[in-house]
């Protein structure tokens, strides 16, 4: 590191003070590695704590970026990002490196995917879940129970927070409390609205109990699935502190998800969007901008470039990749990749 030890012991000495951490405790986490999966508004307010705790290395992966509405809940970014469509890995690093130079900092911006995961969350110690969708969040649970690697479930929506601890070999695992995705009508943050309170509450559990696993306070780990409402004041917690019986994922090793089967093109959260997959194809941003632009408006930066025609908006990223703004139906989106990206 290059500032000083007297000056690290400066920046920590509040956290360092706290019998729960000490310095030994500081030390493990200047030495740990956290993924976090998704930089929105939990993953957001989870990063920057990690990152003002001294925490090593910080992996930040997710596949969006910046939009106005993200704002007001989303602690990382700025107009700026917002005007500049800045990726959302990429304008949290930029936004931790400035409060801790001292740490490293990983942005991945991209879709967490089977094909991906190992290599993505390699040497992470454990892994944060800041995602909007069940189907991520079954493809991080598979990958930790097969490499025995403890990860935190979190969301937020409307007022409600929730968190839960998996430790693999120990713990139920996300497979156990939900054997299949919530079914019927399920809100969002786009439906149901979020206060920025309800994220932030949820961050704030999490990171607290991943730094118990980082220190080796595991003892105080919780080991319930833990909701709150921060309008009403209620809170429910679900017993997790064993394995269920004949679970799919953590009983019978049955890791589907991580094998891909079935994997659906992804409609994002609630924002009348739909990300279409072409992995393993390299796009030119630059080539792409020109050909483009006579057929409506286009903006580029060095991590993506977003087009816009009619009612609808595409945002491409090198690697194929597209989110389709504008329509919930898949077909619509295939039909636009395909007329002006090429399939």
């Amino acid at each position: 590191m290059a500032a000083s030890s007297a000056a690290l012991r400066e920046r920590y000495s509040r956290q360092v003070l706290f019998s729960g951490i000490g310095p030994e405790g500081q030390e493990k986490l200047e030495r740990a590695h956290v993924a976090v999966v998704g930089v929105g508004a939990t993953g957001a307010a989870a990063a920057s704590l990690l990152g003002r705790a001294g925490v090593g290395v910080l992996t930040l992966i997710d596949r969006d970026f910046v939009e106005e509405s993200n704002l007001q809940r989303q602690a990382l970014f700025d107009e700026e990002d917002a005007r500049e469509s800045r990726a959302k890995a990429e304008a949290a690093r930029r936004k931790i490196a400035a409060f801790n130079s001292e740490i490293e900092v990983r942005a991945r911006v991209m879709d967490l995917v089977p094909g991906n995961i190992r290599e993505v969350l390699e040497g992470a110690d454990i892994v944060l879940d800041a995602t909007d969708n069940f189907e991520t969040r079954y493809l991080v649970n598979d990958y930790a129970v097969e490499q025995g690697k403890p990860w935190v479930y979190a969301a937020a929506v409307g007022s409600y927070a929730v968190t839960m601890n998996i430790v693999p070999g120990e713990t139920a695992c996300l497979g156990c409390i939900f054997p299949e995705p919530p079914g019927g009508a399920v809100e969002t943050c786009d439906t149901a609205g979020i206060l920025n309170t309800a994220v932030n509450l949820a961050a704030s559990i999490q990171v607290t109990e991943a730094l118990k696993w980082i220190v080796g306070a595991r003892e105080t780990m919780r080991r319930t699935l833990l909701g709150c409402d921060v309008w009403t004041n209620e809170w429910t917690e679900v017993p997790a502190e064993a394995p269920r019986a004949g679970c799919r994922v953590c009983g019978k090793r049955d890791f589907m998800h991580l094998r891909g089967e079935g994997r659906p093109q992804i409609t994002l959260c609630g924002r009348n969007s739909v990300q279409i997959h072409e992995r393993s194809r390299t796009v030119d941003l630059a080539e792409m901008e020109e050909r483009l632009r006579p057929h409506g408006g286009v903006m580029r930066n060095e991590l993506l470039l977003r087009f816009e025609r009619g009612e609808h908006r595409l945002i491409l990223f090198p690697d194929g990749r597209a989110i389709i703004q504008g329509t919930s139906d898949v077909g619509v989106a295939r039909s636009l990749y395909a007329r002006f990206i090429g399939s």
